[in-house]
């Protein structure tokens, strides 16, 4: 038969073909981290502003819901949080003084938001909240996800944040603020478990040259959810049938269970070694791989571990473990600032492109979009030169681009979208290469747990990202400025680590203390 004339592949070797397997799971592992990223992102259109003024119970008096901009309307600006005084008679534009009167009702001019729903005008703090609110929830899911997934596996971590972060589609059901913001946070407290679970499988079933393209694939669904999501509310702008749309087919994931695999490194790390052989039969199988099969089966737990060096394993590593490894610490901080840089400028961009001139779909459309040639950057510059110098460069470039920005004054329009533009895609860069980066700097028995940790440190970049705005009632070079600052720090952290091209997957942290200790000891 012709699978006899391949040449047998050894065991450890099984998941390094980049195969059929590796394109059905990749598709069906993203599609969970596609449709959270849109329930992610709903509130920057859900709870987007909409024009008000105070109601005039005098003249706001006609059958049905009143005129924003009636006739009778005053000419003179007025501050929409106070009313001008009603002089009496008939309603017309000589019926107010100039006094101005507390505001305590509004009449909005469309129902496309929330702010109408839940009649949110003159109180700009709770709508804030709420993308802050969610973003506290997402920073909690990565890092108890980290931990369920190490614990409980990838597969059904992965599958159940998916299913269950679709909560958030009971919001259409509310008009109380308080049940509104509670399900934003546990949406996003649910749902976000899907970013660490997928990114630690998608790795784990992977080769070694393979690593950057599965970062790659996976920032691709992120960015599509964004993409996609624009595309529904440019068409469909009220917002419960924009929810109600992109929330549905969160009840399909179910059918997940059966088509999506586990990992094969996690099975053996926790000692399902019969479930793990089963696996691998299945890859070599749907790869075409022509390995041994009855050497596989027939291999003892300990001989199986020891093909993929896991031979020193022996129980979970717990956090304490990482405390106390100095080569661990200093990738935690080193890997958990550039987590926070990426969360914080990246999705920092994403809230102010709302804010540039033009329509603001397209301009959340265009920022999004911006992020897709990054991607093949990443795949191009990780693949060639390495992980670590094309991301010190690309936060250093980042940094010098955010802040000349901020420096160019206002006049130049263009060369500041330009410049921001610019800015988004070297971010997009960098966002990719560190998810990449932080998997191939921690051990597997600790890999979700701190990439968990990591994310943390995201989702608070990501909860002060929607705050910098208010920074412009300063200075509107403060936003920019900061952006930079923080990537010029993180193109220095990452001086501090090694490179991690090619290297093997380690698996635990003595063999990756024993590896880094032995290569110190040699520099001195």
């Amino acid at each position: 038969m012709p699978g006899k004339n391949k040449r047998e592949i050894d065991v450890e070797h099984t998941m390094e073909k980049f195969g059929l397997y590796q394109v059905v799971q990749y598709f069906l592992i993203c599609l969970p981290p596609m449709f959270i990223t849109m329930y992610n992102v709903n509130y920057i259109f859900v709870v987007g502003e909409v024009n008000y003024r105070c109601r005039i119970p005098e003249c706001d008096t006609s059958t049905g819901y009143p005129e924003y901009k009636p006739s009778w309307w005053p000419d003179k600006h007025i501050d929409r949080c106070k009313k001008p005084k009603f002089t009496g008679g008939a309603c017309t534009k000589q019926s107010f003084s100039d006094d101005l009167e507390e505001c305590t009702d509004w009449v909005y001019e469309t129902n496309e938001t929330v702010i109408t729903e839940l009649d949110l005008a003159c109180h700009p703090w709770k709508s804030n909240m709420i993308g802050a609110v969610h973003n506290v929830g997402l920073s909690i899911a990565w890092l108890a996800s980290g931990y369920l997934a190490d614990r409980f596996g990838r597969k059904p971590t992965l599958i159940l944040c998916g299913i269950f972060g679709g909560i958030g589609i009971f919001k259409v059901f509310t008009t109380s603020y308080i049940v509104y913001i509670i399900l934003e946070f546990l949406e996003g407290t649910i749902g976000g478990g899907t970013y660490t679970s997928a990114m630690v499988l998608m790795i784990e079933i992977g080769g070694v040259d393979n690593r950057v393209l599965a970062g790659v694939i996976f920032s691709y669904a992120v960015y599509l959810g964004e993409t996609l999501f624009a595309l529904v509310a440019m068409f469909l702008p009220y917002w419960k049938t924009l929810v109600l749309i992109i929330y549905s087919p969160v009840i399909t994931f179910v059918l997940l269970f059966f088509l999506i695999k586990e990992s094969p490194r996690w099975q053996l790390l926790v000692n399902e070694t019969d479930k793990a052989k089963h696996s691998l039969l299945h890859i070599a199988k749907v790869n075409k791989i022509n390995i041994n099969k009855d050497k596989l089966l027939n291999m003892s737990p300990e001989n199986l571990r020891k093909e993929f060096k896991m031979d020193t394993y022996q129980k979970r590593e717990s956090f304490g473990a990482v405390v106390r490894s100095s080569e661990m610490r200093k990738r935690t901080l080193v890997a958990g600032f550039c987590k926070f840089t990426s969360g914080f400028v990246y999705y920092g961009l994403m809230v102010n492109s709302v804010f540039l001139p033009g329509n603001k779909y397209t301009n959340f459309m265009l920022a999004t979009v911006m992020s897709y040639p990054g991607e093949f950057m990443s795949l191009y510059l990780m693949n060639k030169y390495g992980r670590k110098f094309p991301l010190i460069y690309g936060f250093l470039l980042c940094g010098v681009l955010c802040s000349a920005c901020g420096a160019v004054p206002e006049e130049y329009k263009d060369v500041k979208v330009v410049l921001f533009l610019l800015g988004k895609l070297i971010v997009s860069v960098c966002f990719t290469g560190v998810i990449t980066y932080t998997m191939e700097l921690f051990p597997t028995s600790v890999r979700g747990t701190m990439l968990g940790v990591c994310s943390v440190c995201a989702g608070i970049g990501s909860v002060l990202a929607p705050l910098t705005p208010i920074l412009n009632e300063v200075s509107i070079i403060l936003p920019p400025l900061i952006f930079g600052a923080t990537a010029l720090v993180s193109g220095v952290l990452l001086t501090r680590t090694p490179e991690t091209k090619g290297a093997p997957l380690m698996d635990t942290i003595e063999q990756l203390d024993r590896t880094y200790g032995q290569r110190s000891s040699t520099r001195r």
